[in-house]
């Protein structure tokens, strides 16, 4: 018998982070909001610093890196919950992270994306395309997809 579970996730752009203060108030807010999982776009961190990303007691934390400290994406998860990673799928450019895994063994996959600036509908219908196999009704797709919801947003000013 599964054992219900309420799951929180909060997603947000932070527009890099690479000043100290910003990570250390980002930090906190993440510990106000307790939440159970957070997505991020737009770290700008490379491979080797993603030791940037710790908060703590969120000891699991994936990263997608972009290129010259561009894009980059985070998913990470609260020790307060049981998840079990299975599979990690990402793209090199950091604007695509997939997490594959449980909690209290029921299947859960995470999806953070970020879409680039220009082009955002194509990329998405991509994106779309190469994930169709992976995703199903345990699948959560959050992030910055950089797509007007309007006409009136579409307009350069």
């Amino acid at each position: 018998m599964a054992i219900n579970t309420y799951l929180s996730i909060i997603t947000l752009n932070v527009n890099g982070l690479k000043a100290p203060n910003k990570r250390h108030r980002l930090a906190d807010w993440i510990k106000k909001q307790t939440p159970s999982m957070c997505c991020l776009q737009e770290t700008h961190h490379r491979a080797k610093d993603t030791y940037r990303l710790k908060v703590r007691r969120w000891e699991k934390i994936f990263h997608a890196k972009g290129q010259d400290r561009k894009a980059g994406v985070a998913i990470l998860i609260s020790d307060k919950i049981d998840f079990k990673t299975k599979a990690i799928n990402k793209n090199k450019e950091g604007h695509y992270l997939m997490v594959k895994g449980s909690i209290q063994e029921e299947h859960i996959t995470i999806a953070n994306i970020y879409a680039p600036n220009r082009g955002a509908p194509r990329y998405l219908q991509q994106i779309r395309t190469d994930i169709k196999g992976e995703i199903d009704g345990n699948t959560i797709i959050v992030g910055d997809f950089n797509t007007p919801l309007t006409s009136t947003e579409r307009s350069s000013t």
